[in-house]
């Protein structure tokens, strides 16, 4: 059975209507970048919770989650109002095997997400632990609107840090907007467009995808790269080309 720890507020950033980050201050025990945790309040003498990803590093002190705001959602609007010095109950023990150790080795890894799923990536990324075996970064966010890229400033960062390994690319689904590709995932790596505006190719011999967020852009990347680059999904038993985690 799990065990739970309190945790204290230290900031609620309100990106969007939609969207908000929590970081909190908790005993945890050391969790490995890209793994999740339980959030979970008292609410009408029941505890809610769900599973969020950590944003932040492991060797950051304060812990950094990334969020939708669920209109008719138990929890995330609550946690949307919380305050510093609020009190928030976490897993102490993280889980999840979406970590840089079960990726094999590959000249070009691929990092894509949807919404806030960029989470898993973030916090790999700003830890760097296990990356040197890796040659080139391609981290991909999308989302519905150019507001929603709440995280752009410090991929950006990420970017700079890594000097020429890692490369970023935005895409928005419902607008069109400078800098950003405009569609869906899948599509644009059917038609070669997330390839060319990389400037790396997408294949069994040299790369491995990590796909991370909407069930359905999962389900349809997959499909994709399965039928048309001859890529399949990674097992420890059968290693394979694409990680996936599904994000809700």
């Amino acid at each position: 059975m799990a065990e739970w720890v309190n945790g204290k507020v230290v900031k609620v950033e309100q990106w969007t209507s939609g969207l908000f980050s929590i970081t909190i201050n908790a005993p945890i025990a050391p969790f490995i970048a890209g793994q999740f945790t339980k959030l979970a309040l008292e609410i009408d003498g029941i505890s809610v919770q769900r599973a969020y990803s950590y944003v932040n590093a492991p060797s950051s002190p304060n812990l950094e989650f990334y969020l939708v705001t669920v209109p008719e959602g138990k929890l995330s609007p609550r946690l949307a109002q919380l305050r510093p010095g609020s009190e928030v109950m976490l897993t102490k023990e993280a889980a999840g095997f979406f970590v840089l150790d079960e990726v094999p080795e590959c000249e070009t890894l691929w990092m894509l997400a949807t919404g806030t799923a960029i989470g898993p990536y973030l916090s790999i990324l700003q830890e760097g632990t296990g990356l040197e075996r890796i040659k080139q970064v391609v981290l991909v966010h999308a989302a519905r609107f150019a507001h929603d890229l709440s995280y752009l400033p410090l991929m950006q960062q990420l970017q700079q840090h890594y000097n020429g390994k890692m490369r970023i690319q935005t895409i928005v689904s419902r607008e069109a907007t400078a800098n950003a590709l405009t569609g869906r995932i899948p599509a644009l790596i059917e038609d070669g467009c997330l390839e060319a505006v990389a400037g790396l190719t997408i294949d069994a011999d040299t790369s491995h995808v990590m796909l991370c967020g909407n069930p359905q852009m999962v389900r349809d990347t997959q499909k994709i790269l399965q039928e048309q680059r001859q890529m399949r999904k990674h097992l420890r038993r059968k290693p394979g080309h694409i990680t996936s985690e599904h994000y809700w």
